[in-house]
Order: C-alpha cells, then sequence, then structure tokens
C-alpha cells in the first residue's frame, strides 16, 4: 500500500533515481533486462500494481521477453491509488526484485512494465487501451475483496457500495467488475475480439468465480452484454505461489546501497515462485512455458492445496502471532508450539481435503513449505497477513471444515484459528498494545468485539450470525461450534501459550 517513503523520495528530485541511463552503471551483480525494452509492444493490461505482481507475473513476463518477443509488455493499473504509478513512472517502470534467502541477497532489475496508470485521474485513458486490439490480456491481483464478492457464496455482492454506483453510472466504473464489463463492452461495440481474464489472486477456482461475478454484474446493467460475456470471454484458472511481503524503509535502503542509485519501490520476495495456468487464450498469450510456468487442463487441485495448505496455515499463525506480539511469520516459526500447530492442521484438517494433484507429493509440498515460512530473510508481516480475514477464512479454512463435516469427520485445529481470528478483532494484543483491523468489514467486526468482549459466548455467537462469513450448516455442527467457543474462552482468559499448550496437550 501507499506509505510515507514514496512521497518523501518524490520530495528528494534530485537525487539519482534507477532509470534506463543508470541502469548501464548497475554493478555487475545486478541481474537487469537483456532485451530491447524500446522495441517491446504491450499485449498485456494488468490491474492491481502492488508487490505481488511484480514479483510474479511481471517477471515470468520479463523472462519470456528475453527470449525475444516483442509483444507481450505489460501496462500496470492501479484501481486504488496513483501512489505506485507516481513512484514508478520516473523511473521509466523500472523496478528492483530484491531476493532474500537467509545469508544471501540477489538483486534484479525488471523491465516488463511499460507504463503505469491509475484508474483515480486516468478511467478513460485505461478504458481506451484496454479497447485496444493489442491488448489480448488482462491480468488481476486486487486481493479477494477487489472483486466485491459475498464471501460466504463467492457470488457478486450486489449491494456493494461501488456496484450500486457503477450500475448508476456504468461508463465510468469504479469496480473491478464494472471496469471489466465495460471494457468488454466497448471492444465488443469496436468489433474487437474480447482480452482473455487471467486472475492471479488467491480464490478457489478464481477464474470461474470472477466470471460469475462479471456475468452477474453485467446481466444487472445488461442481459445481452452478459450472455456475451458468458460465451465469448475466457476466464482461465490459476494457480500462484510467491511469498511477497510488503515493502519496508529497510529494503529501501539494502537497494540503493546496492544499485548505487534509489529505487522508489522495489519488491522483496523469496527464491521460490509457481505459476499454474488453464491453457486457455483464444487471442494467444506470452510463451510463459519457457520461464517455468505449468501449462494444464485443470488448475483445480494445485489452486487448492496453495490456497488451503500455504494461505490457511498463514492466517492460522498470522492470527495466533498478531494477538502473542510476534512480528513475522520468521519469528513464528521460532516458537515453540505455533509450528507444531500448523503440522497437526495440515495432518488432521487439510490435506484430507485435497484431491490428489499431479506429480505432486503433497507431505513433503508442505515440508518444503514449513522451510520456506522459517526464512529470515523474509520478513513477512503477521499484521500484513491478517487483513482481509472475512473474506479469506471462507475459502481458507470455513469450506474444507464444511467437507471433513460432510464426510463423517470433525476438524481439529481450524476452529482454534477460528477463534484466534476472534480474538483477533478486539484490536489489543495480549500486552495490551493496539494495532488495527483491516478489512472490508472492520466497522461491523469491530463494533461487534467490543460489545461483547467480556463474554467469548456471545461474541462467538454474534460473528456466527454473519452469513456473509459463516454458512449456517457450518454453525450448526455443534462440535465446531462449541469448539471455537470453548478456545476462544481460552485464548481470552490464559492467553495464547496456554491455549496452545493445552491443545497440543489433549489433542
Amino acid at each position: 500500500m501507499p506509505d510515507a517513503n514514496t512521497a518523501l523520495l518524490a520530495a528528494r528530485p534530485s537525487q539519482t533515481r534507477l532509470s534506463p541511463d543508470t541502469l548501464r552503471r548497475l554493478p555487475q551483480a545486478v541481474e537487469r533486462p537483456t532485451y530491447d525494452r524500446a522495441a517491446v509492444t504491450p499485449g498485456i493490461v494488468h490491474i492491481g500494481l502492488g508487490a505481488f505482481c511484480r514479483a510474479h507475473l511481471a517477471t515470468y513476463t520479463d523472462d519470456v521477453l528475453a527470449t525475444g518477443a516483442k509483444d507481450w509488455g505489460i501496462v500496470g493499473v492501479d484501481p486504488l491509488s496513483p501512489a505506485i504509478r507516481d513512484a514508478l513512472k520516473p523511473q521509466d517502470c523500472l523496478y528492483t526484485l530484491l531476493v532474500r534467502e537467509e545469508n544471501r541477497d540477489s538483486l534484479r532489475v525488471v523491465g516488463s512494465f511499460l507504463d503505469a496508470m491509475a484508474t483515480a485521474d486516468q478511467l478513460e485513458a485505461v478504458l481506451a487501451l484496454t479497447a485496444k486490439p493489442e491488448i489480448r490480456i488482462v491480468t488481476l491481483t486486487v486481493t479477494e475483496k477487489g472483486y466485491c464478492q459475498d464471501a460466504a457464496t463467492g457470488s457478486l455482492d450486489e449491494a456493494h457500495p461501488l456496484i450500486r454506483a457503477d450500475l448508476a453510472d456504468p461508463t465510468t466504473p469504479r469496480s473491478v467488475p464494472g471496469l471489466l464489463c465495460e471494457a468488454i463492452r466497448r471492444r465488443r461495440a469496436a468489433g474487437v475480439a474480447p482480452f482473455t481474464v487471467l486472475v492471479c489472486d488467491n480464490l478457489a477456482q478464481n477464474g470461474i468465480k470472477v466470471k460469475g461475478i462479471v456475468v452477474r454484474y453485467a446481466e444487472l446493467r445488461d442481459p445481452e452484454l452478459a450472455a456475451y460475456i458468458a460465451e465469448q470471454v475466457s476466464f482461465p484458472c490459476t494457480m500462484v505461489d510467491r511469498i511477497t511481503p510488503a515493502t519496508q524503509d529497510a529494503d529501501r535502503a539494502t537497494v540503493e546501497a546496492a544499485l548505487g542509485c534509489a529505487d522508489a519501490w522495489p519488491v522483496v520476495t523469496e527464491p521460490f515462485k509457481q505459476w499454474v495456468i488453464e491453457d486457455r487464450f483464444p487471442l494467444g498469450r506470452p510463451a510463459w512455458e519457457k520461464a517455468g510456468a505449468i501449462l494444464v487442463d485443470d488448475v483445480h487441485p494445485f489452486e487448492l492445496m496453495k490456497l488451503r495448505c500455504l494461505n490457511g496455515a498463514h492466517s492460522l499463525l498470522a492470527y495466533l502471532s498478531v494477538i502473542s506480539g510476534i512480528e513475522t511469520i520468521a519469528d513464528a516459526m521460532a516458537d515453540p508450539q505455533l509450528p507444531a500447530v500448523m503440522r497437526r492442521m495440515w495432518a488432521s484438517d487439510l490435506i484430507p481435503t485435497l484431491p490428489p494433484v499431479p506429480e505432486t507429493d503433497i507431505p513433503a509440498y508442505t515440508a518444503a513449505l514449513e522451510a520456506r515460512f522459517r526464512n529470515p530473510g523474509i520478513r513477512h508481516r503477521t499484521i500484513q497477513i491478517s487483513s482481509d480475514g472475512s473474506q479469506k477464512l471462507p475459502p481458507r479454512l470455513l469450506e474444507p471444515a464444511r467437507e471433513l463435516f460432510a464426510a463423517g469427520k470433525v476438524p481439529r485445529v481450524i476452529p482454534l484459528a477460528v477463534a484466534a481470528w476472534m480474538r483477533f478483532l478486539l484490536e489489543k494484543d495480549e500486552a495490551g498494545n493496539a494495532y488495527a483491523v483491516a478489512d472490508p468489514m472492520a466497522a461491523a467486526l469491530t463494533r461487534i468485539a467490543r460489545v461483547h468482549a467480556g463474554d467469548p459466548g456471545a461474541l462467538a455467537a454474534a460473528l456466527f450470525a454473519i452469513e456473509d462469513i459463516f454458512a449456517p450448516e457450518l454453525v450448526a455442527e455443534a462440535g465446531f461450534r462449541d469448539a471455537v467457543v470453548r478456545h476462544l474462552d481460552s485464548l481470552m482468559t490464559v492467553g495464547v501459550a496456554k491455549t496452545l499448550a493445552a491443545f497440543l496437550a489433549n489433542s
């Protein structure tokens, strides 16, 4: 998200910045584009200019451009704020990828972004760009909440303020579904075949889900357009994986010292990356397989494994860590109890809900995840991971819990994770330090938590009543409901360490 560093950097125009000119003077150890960026034209518009896409999509595409492809450059669009655009434009959209391992850093300057825009003050220009025939793919990383979905059902939240505003004025959209719908409408009106919509967010069956959201929005706007989108627009599913924490002041300083010039918004990431993509691109695509992407007919087993095992474990660790004052995932992995709880959730609650994953040993995958979580070079802050729990918990943990009950089994660790999220909503850790709850439902959730702060049973009951988060059939399971209340009572009365010790001793 935008921070004060960008404003400070922008206020120092005399400072030497990363640019095509300084690129030639970088230290030899810094990897940089080997292709002529001036010869590359855009073929992709990417919506969501945060760190993840620049560590993932952009690097795969950068590698493809290095093989000689010239028509797959990326134009990034920020739907929230001009801050990242304003940081990147003076650098000709070059930025540094800082890849951190335990005892070694490596740096790479990425050149696949050719331009950066923001809908806040360039909406018409963005829509005009997406209507051009050379733009054949629109990719997205806007987080779960960016799609204006009902978290419980995965369908369009028709009461969402942005959706209501867009339906009232559909040619100047502010929401992601509205933006996609208007862009497709304009292409259709101009006789241009529709682009492929490639969702790169952590949603189960992400392409299918977002297609349903966009089609429903279009039905409310123009049923004929909805039918066209349903029949003609491809929404392949993907699985994306690369841990990418938010950039900190110290990261900028590290990059500046290594480059000999400043980078307004570098990106920090781990060495590992994975991308599994359903190969359905009617207008063509970059040869991402040359950069290591896996092209498949069905991505669902891969994405379910990642969404539950990686993201589900992240949620468990994040909520227990924030309320106990643990700052990063690497710090959480040094805790004497948290890794053991995580392993039990994998073994008892998550791996049993997964289908076979082609050419993948799932226990070996989770062992590798644990090693990645322990990387001290990646300071992935638990408060960052804790955001948007109302959107993240249903697909990561509540859905597998429902599947276990349907199979006649009882989840053992998921109720503890849910209780930790409920305790997290109290906005203070065990030492009394305050933190902010970042969530699209934050106002309602924290109000409930304040009203019932002294009564775990009442707090759980009030939160269980929110059907946008908790499916009634899950709440109806006494084994789930009672376990959550029991763990929440323990977390609120004796704290995380004693709760986990009792849990590990008795489960």
